[in-house]
Formats: C-alpha cells, structure tokens, sequence
C-alpha cells in the first residue's frame, strides 16, 4: 500500500472519501455478503432489534473504536467528517455498500503516517524525565484531539511514557532470572486496550539483541505497526465492519468470514487447539476468555483469564505480532503441531494499564480429557477435642461428554453426571458428613450434564427454562434418584459461567445448597448458534436463546449471587459479563412449578458471621485483602506518572500484584510450597461446611433452639 501525506488538519474536513482502491480485494461477493447480514441480524437475532439509525450509530462507534481504541490517531475533525453519514449505515448495509469502511481505514493510514514523522522528530528532541506530568493511559472515553497541538501534545506525553517505561524495564526487570516466563516492559501503558504500536518490536529478540536506544527500540515498532496495518484486505476489514453491527445486538454475535470460519473449532468456541484456552477480541488484543481444563495452558498454569496474548512466536523463531488481527489469523498462528513449542507475549490481567508484559513457553498438546474430568479428595477439618471431620470436595472444571461416544450408546462412555455420581458414592463410602461441589473457573460445557449433575442432589423437578422466539421451554430432571442428600455447599466465582450457573442457581432455589465465592458468578446467560450463510459468505454467530433460574430471573448479566460471599481478586477485573458493552439486559420470564426445600434461611446469618470473623483473623487472608485493595487502585487508576523516579518506585511496589492467583493466595514464606499455594477460599468453605453440620446437629437434638441460631 502506498501511504499518501497527511493532509493539514486544517483542511481535514476536506479530505477525500478514497473508495476502496488502497485496499487489496477478496475474490468474496461483498455486497451480497453484506445484504445477507443486514437482512439476517433482525430476523434470527433473539431480541429482532430492526436494523435501523439506532444500530447504525452504534455500529459506527464500535467500528471507529476498533480502529481507534485509544482515540489517538483520529482528530476530531475527522470524526465530525465520518459521521455525517452515521445514522444511514444501515441503508447503505442493505444495498451491499461497506466504503464507508474502507474510507474510514484510510484515514486512518494517513493518520498513521503522520504520527510516525512526528514520532521521529520527537524523539530527536528527547524527554526531560524528571518533569512530574501525568499520562492518560485510558482514553476510551476521552475526546479526539481537537486540533493539531492538542494531538502534538498528547503523543509528546504518548512517546515519554513509552521511553520512560524502556527505561524502567532496563532498571527493574531485565535482571530478573526467568524459566519460561520472560517479563518485559510494554512500553506503551495506553496500548494495553488499544491499536497499539506496542507490541510489535518488544516481541522482537532480535531487537533485543540489537542492544537498540530506547529511541530506536520505540521507532522500529512503530514502523512495524504500519506494516502490520498495510497488510489488512478486503475481507479482514469486512469481517471488522460487519461484525460492528452485530456487536450492537449483544457482544457474542459475531460475523465470521469464511476464512475465519474454517479455523471456528467445535461446540461453537473459539477454541486455541494446541494450548487450550478460548480467546474473543478485546481492543486489538487477543483476550483469554477462559483456560480449558486438561490442555497445556492449564497444566502449565501461568496463563490466567483476562490476559492478552498480544505476539506470537514459533519456538525460537522471532515473535510476531497479532495486535489489531482478525482472531481467525491469530489462532492460526498459535496453533501447530503436537510437541511443538509457542511462545506467547502476554499483558497480564492483572496488569490493567499494560505496563509490562510477560514471555510465556508452551509445548502444544491435546486436551486430555483424564485431566479435565471431574476429581475428588477427602479433606479433614478439625472440630476440637482431638477429634477431625471428614468432608467431601468434588472439583468440577467442566460439564463435558463425550459425544461422539454417547450418540452411539456406548456403555462407558465418559460423562460429567456419570463421573460426578461415581465419586459422590466413592466419598460416601469414606465417611464423609458433607460436600463441597466445586464450580470455580467452570466456564459451562453441555447443558444436559448440567441438568443432569443437578438432578443427583435433588428428586425431580425443573432445572432451567429457555427462552426462545417462539417461547419458553421448562428443562428438568426427571430422575427422582438422589445420590447425595447430606448438607452440601457449591463453591463459585466470577469465572463459573453459563452451565454452571444453571447448575448453582438450581440447587439455590431449590433451598438444596448454599452457594459460597465471590460476589456473583459470570453473568452469562445466553446461548449462540452458527447460522452458515451460504458458499464463500461466511457465518454469523447469533444469540438465539437466553437461560432463565426456575424462580424466573435470568442467569444473564446479575449471574447468581452467593449465599455466602468471600472477597475476591476477580471481584475487581472486568471477567464477568457486566463489563461488556452492548451486554443483553437482565429480565424474568414466568416462574416454574417447583417446591424448595426447608432450606438454611435460618442458619445463614450467623454462618456468615463466624466466616467473616475467621477471615478477619487470618493473616494470609487480611495480607490478600490488602494486595487486591492495590490492585483495585491500579484499576481504577487512569493516569500514569511520566516522572522516572516515580515509575521505578512504582514498579517495584507493583510486582507482587503478579502473584495474586484465583483461589491460591501466596504468602511470604516463598520456600514453604505447600503453604505458598494454599487455598484460602476453599479452607473457609470448609468451615462453613463444618459449621452447616454442627447447627443441624444441635436444631436435630434441640428443635426448639433451632430457630435462635440466627439471632446470635
């Protein structure tokens, strides 16, 4: 591509709508692909929004953000400009027209090309690092620079943060002893959620071996940039463009080009074969949605959910970046043989602002379904006089089956509900006096083991109902077998999505279990389905159904709120449904016909008072609280100081934010294994538990005292 020069931003309101010759084109009929979607999205959509200026002017907004996060390249006069045909997209959609989108990208090259001569003459003049001046890092909600020195100024504090952080990456993290984690610095804390020039040369060894000034280091990957965003076709920025307007719809309906679809891995996941972990876009970065159970990724375990994979490297070859790639070309990259090796360039989620990343080595696998299924220990609490209670804790990681196994009535083929009642029996036979059912970091899996899992702990009854066009249907259990009938807590956080909130908001309501984690589950509660639209068109992923509890209230965006709730550091990263836009509404549908049980109502305040006293006395607990209050902050934070004392300290104060992990709390005592990986959360589920059994004890011995056990 040639890039032209940058007309004045005075005369930008003038500049030319250029078409679509800059852009390679696809041997795709783009019209009739565009039509096709314009004309599908209202119709097959659950909530049939009609395409009108209302998903047009949003559709607008998501797509300038996608080429924009950072509100950094475009001026406001070329917003101004671009939305004056914002309200009729959607005609324009209809007919098979997508220049607008073409135009808007070319702009934006020019914009590019502008900043780079810009960056070079800046970084000439240098940077007085010792001026304390602040740096917005996120601008998702700022202006447009309003005109050329107000743009000027905002990439003159872009490009000091970027050297600033060079620098404190060589001071701080480039000493550090490593194995297969390499943490560097970013360079570029506002690129974290943006189109960043952030990535491309800091994933390059070879750049690091060149010994380059920070200078040099922070132009290569500019240039490198530019490269990467020369190189988007005809049907990349279809696939961008399109997908705008289905995001308005609900952020998990998706337009998928044909080449996307042929990389779309089974059970409708964007699934990474090789290292086990679901992606979905986020600001030009490739997010980690959840780690599949049994694959690499899960074994390894330094991958976690809300890290974004930003470069991708094949063994020791040179990383590549896939900052601002469609996901289909990402996945791509990251797939490869078995016993091969990816490395992976990652921001880590608890790193908001982006300002280091880390090096992540995995050896490619298959998932291996031994490791993903359900597993069960017995754990002893003690309960005084020399005397220890044996309790029961299932880990659930996933509502799997095999399917291909059970469409042909195998006998033993391999289920989560035939797991799950194998082991209920096998902890009965040890004595246990409760259970724990596991459900953290379960990100859902096949609806009928969810019902089915459900259905061991109660009678009979309802599960969930589903909410469709042409109505709502009741699933329920119709076995009235119960395995397990004894007092039963189910344990949850932000990542238990989907089925597994079936699953805990069935056994709520039923009164069958208290439900104990973090302040609600995901939120997600719809279902997607692959509609192909014919050869060479692609598909579109389109929410069609949502999931409602048997109480009426939908399992979409509010989750299920804990019984019992436990701090946690997911409680302040955005992992949960609520923190995308465009998210569906919470609603209710008609109540189901089913009968709870007597319940714990009376047990649980004071449940949760001995909790919330053992938790005030646990040091390693009170220690946590005070490193998530930190990272919250850091949240929260969206400046960054450009004064270089001020970043050194800061960086070494924020390292062992790095170390807080989901349900395992690491202390000081860094040599003591066993205690480094200690699971706070569970420990105290299983207080609770113990407290559950000794106040039915007392209410069984002592009915009349039963109902004082909640005054105290």
């Amino acid at each position: 591509m040639t890039i032209r020069t940058l007309i004045p931003v005075c005369m930008a309101l003038a500049l030319p709508m250029f078409g679509t010759a800059d852009v390679e084109k696809s041997d795709l009929d783009v019209k009739k692909i565009s039509r096709t979607v314009a004309y599908s999205l209202p119709v097959f959509h659950l909530n049939q929004l009609p395409m009108d200026a209302y998903i047009s002017t949003n559709a607008f907004d998501l797509y300038i953000d996608s080429l924009d996060p950072a509100r950094s390249y475009f001026l406001q006069s070329d917003i101004e400009m671009l939305s004056k045909d914002a309200q009729n997209l959607h005609k324009r959609l209809r007919k098979g027209d997508i220049e607008f989108a073409i135009d808007a990208y070319n702009i934006l090259m020019e914009r590019i090309q502008n900043r780079i001569e810009f960056s070079e003459k800046q970084l000439e003049k240098g940077f007085d690092v010792n001026v304390d001046e602040e740096f917005v890092w996120d601008r998702k909600d700022m202006a447009w620079p309003q005109n050329e020195a107000e743009w000027d100024d905002l990439w003159r504090k872009r490009l000091k943060n970027e050297y600033i952080a060079r620098l404190v990456s060589k001071e701080v993290y480039s000493s550090e002893e490593t194995n297969s984690v390499e943490t560097v610095s970013t360079n570029q804390v506002v690129e974290a959620e943006t189109v960043s020039t952030n990535t491309v040369a800091e994933y390059s060894e070879e750049l690091e071996e060149a010994n380059l000034t920070p200078e040099e280091f922070i132009m290569e990957r500019y240039k490198q940039f530019q490269l990467t965003m020369e190189s988007f076709d005809e049907e990349m920025l279809l696939q961008r463009y399109l997908s705008s307007f289905s995001l308005v719809y609900d952020p998990h309906s998706d337009y998928m080009s044909p080449s996307s679809v042929e990389d779309f891995d089974i059970n409708m996941k964007l699934s990474l074969v090789g290292i086990g972990a679901m992606l979905r876009p986020d600001d030009g970065t490739a997010r980690i949605v959840r780690i599949i159970p049994g694959g690499p990724a899960d074994r390894d375990g330094q991958l976690e959910a809300g890290d974004k994979i930003i470069a991708v490297a094949q063994g020791n070859e040179e990383p590549v970046s896939i900052l601002h790639w469609p996901l289909y070309k990402a996945v791509r990259l990251i797939r490869g043989e078995i016993d091969t090796t990816v490395v992976l360039t990652v921001i880590p989620a608890s790193d908001r602002s982006g300002t280091r990343t880390k090096k992540i080595s995995l050896v490619r696998d298959e998932v291996k379904l031994e490791e993903q299924a359900a597993k069960s220990e017995v754990k002893e609490v003690d309960i005084g006089n020399g005397q220890m209670r044996k309790l029961g804790v299932i880990t659930l990681p996933d509502f799997y089956a095999d399917f291909n196994a059970t469409s042909h009535n195998e006998k033993d083929a391999r289920r989560a509900s035939t797991d799950v009642r194998r082991l209920i029996r096998e902890l009965m036979k040890e004595g246990i006096e409760g259970l724990v059912l596991d459900l953290r970091n379960n990100g859902g899996g096949s609806l009928v083991e969810a019902i089915e899992c459900a259905g061991l702990f109660i009678s009979s009854g309802p599960i969930v109902q589903v909410k469709e066009k042409r109505g709502v249907q009741v699933l329920p259990d119709a076995d009235p077998t119960v395995e397990y009938d004894g007092p039963m807590i189910v344990l949850v956080n932000r990542l238990s999505a989907s089925a597994s909130e079936i699953l805990a908001a069935a056994l709520q309501d039923y009164k069958r279990a208290i439900i104990v984690g973090d302040k609600q589950t995901h939120g997600k509660g719809s279902v997607q389905t692959l509609m192909p639209l014919g050869d060479r068109k692609g598909s579109l992923k389109l929410t069609t159904a949502g999931f409602y509890r048997i109480n009426g209230g939908s399992t979409q965006l509010k989750g299920v709120t804990p019984d019992i709730i436990i701090p946690s550091y997911l409680d302040v990263m955005d992992v949960g449904e609520d923190s995308l836009e465009h998210a569906l509404p919470w609603d209710t549908v008609r109540p189901a016909m089913y009968r709870s049980l007597d319940g714990f109502d009376a047990q649980l305040p004071l449940l949760t008072e001995h909790s919330n006293e053992r938790l005030e006395n646990n040091e390693e607990f009170q220690l946590f609280l005070t490193r998530r209050d930190r990272l919250k902050e850091r949240y929260e934070t969206k400046t960054v100081s450009l004064s270089l004392s001020n970043r050194l300290a800061e960086a070494e104060a924020e390292k062992e934010l790095d170390d807080i992990q989901s349900g395992a709390f690491l202390t000081d005592d860094e040599e003591d294994d066993e205690q480094a990986s200690k699971d706070i959360i569970l420990d105290e589920t299983l207080f609770i538990l113990s407290d559950m059994i000794d106040m039915e004890k007392i209410a069984e011995q002592s009915p009349l005292l039963a109902p004082n056990l909640s005054e105290n």
